[in-house]
């Protein structure tokens, strides 16, 4: 499919009722900004960030870098397995695509579309599909993670019951393993999508395109959560390192605690602001504001997080969309 049709086609999603969705999106993302600035008071937030450690800011500003490899290495893998597609130059492209598409619309919509930019031969609901695998086994780490370590902050912060405690530990331990279980035996579920594809009518035209997914094997879905582990240590690290810098506290323990936290619920939470912006300080500066820091520094962490990892990958993205065109 052609890059101008892929573009029309994005621009009727952006039209009508979605504009509308869009604009709406933008309003409660200022207004939750405006509230928590309200509460955490403009003049401490400037405070904090005069007041920073500078290098650890450059130190989680550094481990960008890091992040946007190992988004690529997961992209490639998938990419590779479901797409057959293995050319390094195109993958970064279409991975820069889609963060800079996706920043800035409803539910990040628009990263399914751009990361479909550079693979203009290979049919959307396929790119679409793949993008979708990939972001799901960043969901399930998240779950897992955060719903752990929500667990402990129950117990910790509010007293839960410990059988209470221990009860949910199992409970939940049972459920992972049995969900990575089916994860790592993947042609177990793949049947039971093909097979459920077939018996719709009305789906059974889909069914070509998603035959990708049979590509999925035990080896596939092992080496991709082990790099999905490992990237999103990375995005904790550096959420922990800009809460020391803003707080001038090294209370690492407690920063990686709360990044988990912050990550599991801006995951549950449905993305009622544009880029999620708002949800996240909020959750910032709810947690860390329990476990005894000042929420400006919260805040500060939090809005940081967003610039160096979607903003300035966007304005990238951007950039190398513009000289797509004008090639």
């Amino acid at each position: 499919m052609e890059i101008g049709v892929l573009k029309n086609k994005s621009l009727e999603i952006l039209s009508g009722k979605q504009f509308y969705l869009i604009v709406l999106r933008i309003v409660i993302a200022a207004g939750l900004i405006s509230f928590i600035l309200y509460k955490v008071k403009p003049a401490e937030v400037f405070g904090a960030i005069v007041n920073a450690d500078l290098y650890l800011i450059l130190i989680a500003f550094a481990l960008t870098s890091l992040n946007l490899f190992l988004q690529f290495k997961k992209w490639k893998l998938t990419s590779s397995y479901l797409l057959k597609e293995t050319e390094a130059r195109k993958i970064w492209r279409s991975l820069f695509f889609g963060i800079a598409a996706g920043s800035f619309t409803p539910a990040r919509i628009g990263e399914y579309f751009g990361r479909a930019l550079e693979y203009k031969e290979k049919p959307v609901l396929q790119v679409t599909i793949a993008t979708l695998v990939d972001k799901f086994f960043t969901f399930v780490v998240v779950a897992f993670i955060g719903s752990i370590t929500s667990i402990l902050f129950l117990n910790y912060y509010y007293n839960v019951n410990s059988l209470i405690t221990v009860t949910l530990f199992v409970v939940l331990i049972l459920l992972f393993y049995f969900f990575i279980s089916i994860l790592l035996h993947p042609r177990l579920w793949n049947n039971l999508i093909i097979n459920y594809l077939r018996s719709r009518r009305r789906l059974s035209r889909f069914f070509k395109q998603l035959e990708i997914i049979k590509s999925m094997d035990k080896n596939y879905s092992s080496r991709m959560i082990g790099w999905t582990v490992v990237f999103y240590s990375c995005y904790i690290t550096q959420f922990a390192l800009l809460t020391a810098a803003f707080t001038r506290h090294n209370n690492f323990f407690h920063f990686l605690w709360a990044g988990n936290l912050v990550m599991f619920a801006k995951s549950i939470i449905p993305p009622v602001s544009l880029a999620e912006i708002g949800i996240r300080e909020g959750a910032s500066v709810f947690f860390l504001t329990k476990m005894g820091e000042l929420a400006s520094p919260a805040f500060d962490a939090s809005i940081f997080l967003f610039f160096i990892n979607v903003l300035v990958p966007s304005l990238i993205g951007v950039v190398l969309l513009f000289k797509k065109n004008n090639a």
